[in-house]
Formats: structure tokens, C-alpha cells, sequence
């Protein structure tokens, strides 16, 4: 089955919530516009209608157009009445659709904190969104927005939900070192590498000892592998040393894992 990758046929399920007499401009054409101008890197209604009417007859290839460009109002007024909801699934959907899966692809899961996302004087805290990044396609694959860095471990679920992981290797930071998060993850086709620290203690002692254990061996008879990596930048070079270690004996809670 050939996968439709279109933007329209994505958006086309999406609900146009203006009087339909009083509609000027299609509304697939200015999510398309829109779209285009912001991975084009344009910020604001201003920019996106800029970048609409430098490319108009680009646009006609494809779009009605039937009244031409919409200002930078229509767009705002228009996306504001839009159910974010639904336009985030549409979105997703059609992320998935153009992504190429790569076997082996990593996506990191990870949090971040919006700067200027706060308003004080409506008690509204800054926004801090969790999300899947595809590192090989260079997208994000999903996101969810939580209140606060402490809420990230409900919302790390919610984006794997969103994800179609097989064949891929999902990272996620010590936030996300727990058992029923490793669990979905190969439930959902794919594998995971979490980093180990001190909020798993006691798991993060018997990994720790099992590599003093096998370093005092000289890791004489033990299956373990060893990757080195060199870059230099930010005028300094760095050097990074990997090892591996597959006899799991002296970490009794790895039968957990």
C-alpha cells in the first residue's frame, strides 16, 4: 500500500469552524502557508503572511487561492479558533506519514523548559514540554506538555503512546529508569537505553560494582566491548570511552529489567 504523505489529505478531516458564508480563504490553504513558512523558519503572523506572498505563485501550483493571499489577522483569528487537539493530531498523523523509518533509529525522549512561556501576572507557570525527537529524521515525532520538570514521568508514557517504535532504540535520561516505562517500550516494538543514577540506587550500586568486579579481572572472560569517540568544537576536544558489560551475574536486579 502506497502511504499518503500529503499535508492536505492529513488536514482534511480537520473541522473549519467559520460561518461558511463568510469564509474568503480556504482553511487547508492556510494551514499549508502556514506550515511552509514556519519550517521555513518564519515567526508570527506577520513572517508567515510575508513568506505567502513572496511564494504565491509557487502556492498556485498547488492551492486555490480563490481571494489570494489572507493577512496576517485572518491567519491569527483562524488559527485561534482552531481545536488545538484536534490540529496537533492532524499534524502528528502527517509526521508519521513523511517520516522514513530508519532501522536502528534512535528517538530521544527529553524535557525542556520554554523561556518566556510564563506570565506572572496570571499565575501561569512556564510551560515545560516532553518530547520524542527523532534523531536520524531530524523531527519530532511527539510531544506533551506538563507543568512542571517533576511531571515528567506521567508524561513520558503519554509520548510513547503516540509513537510507532519498532525497530527503533529510545533514549530517555534517569527521569525515565523505571521498569514500566522499559516495559512499554519493547511492548511497543522497540529498545531502550536509560541512563542509570541515584533514583535507582540500589539497581545503580549493583551495576557500579559489577564493572569494578570485572575491571579488577581485567574483564579476562567477560563479554564486554569498548567504543571510543573524538570531536572537536566550542574550541576544545573531547574524548568519550564506552564499555559495555553483558555478563549481568553480579546485577541480581537485572532479571527486573
Amino acid at each position: 500500500m502506497t502511504l499518503d504523505r500529503s499535508l492536505i489529505r492529513h488536514f482534511s478531516t480537520l473541522e473549519d469552524p467559520r460561518c461558511a458564508l463568510k469564509r474568503h480563504h480556504n482553511l487547508l490553504d492556510m494551514i499549508v502557508i502556514a506550515i511552509a513558512a514556519t519550517l521555513c523558519g518564519a515567526d508570527g503572523w506577520v513572517q508567515i503572511e510575508e513568506f505567502g506572498r513572496s511564494k504565491q505563485a509557487w502556492l498556485k501550483q498547488f492551492l486555490e487561492l480563490p481571494n489570494g493571499i489572507p493577512s496576517h489577522d485572518t491567519f491569527g483569528r483562524v488559527f485561534s479558533l482552531l481545536q488545538p487537539e484536534a490540529f496537533e493530531a492532524c499534524f502528528r498523523d502527517w509526521v508519521e506519514a513523511i517520516r522514513a523509518v530508519i532501522p536502528g533509529e534512535v528517538i530521544a525522549i527529553d524535557g525542556e523548559t520554554l523561556r518566556r512561556s510564563h506570565d506572572r501576572g496570571k499565575g501561569l507557570a512556564a510551560l515545560h514540554l516532553v518530547s520524542a525527537w527523532a534523531t536520524a529524521n531530524r523531527v519530532v515525532l511527539g510531544q506533551v506538555a506538563t507543568e512542571a520538570k517533576s511531571n515528567e514521568i506521567t508524561a513520558i508514557p503519554q509520548v510513547l503512546d503516540l509513537l510507532q517504535l519498532n525497530g527503533c532504540i529510545v533514549t530517555i535520561d534517569a527521569m525515565g529508569c523505571r521498569t514500566a516505562i522499559a516495559e512499554q517500550i519493547v511492548a511497543q516494538g522497540g529498545r531502550y537505553v536509560l541512563a542509570l543514577k541515584g533514583n535507582q540506587s540500589t539497581l545503580a550500586t549493583e551495576v557500579e560494582e559489577a564493572f569494578i568486579q570485572a575491571a579488577a579481572r581485567e574483564y579476562t572472560d567477560v563479554a564486554s566491548e569498548v567504543l571510543e569517540t573524538t570531536e572537536q568544537g566550542h574550541g576544545r576536544r573531547e574524548t568519550r570511552r564506552y564499555r559495555t558489560l553483558g555478563d549481568l551475574s553480579g546485577v541480581p536486579r537485572s532479571a527486573l529489567w
